[in-house]
């Protein structure tokens, strides 16, 4: 399954790796793909192993907030 956020508050290629970081510690998740121009985060995860609402708060609790 893959999911894109919509992620507010990155400004900097240490806020990409953080985001990147926090959501490739999560299980189940196969790919990510974070972009600061786009402010977005797009995640490749087994739906078996993990769903949308646990990245999200993975994100959120990284520091950043998912907007839509």
């Amino acid at each position: 399954m893959e999911q894109v956020f919509q992620i507010e508050g990155m400004s900097c290629g240490g806020c990409v790796a953080s985001v990147e970081r926090a959501l490739r510690a999560q299980a189940g998740v196969q790919q990510v793909a974070v972009s600061l121009a786009d402010k977005q985060a797009k995640v490749a995860f087994d739906a078996a192993q993990m769903d949308a609402t646990r990245l999200r708060a993975a994100i959120e609790a990284a520091g950043f907030e998912v907007v839509g």
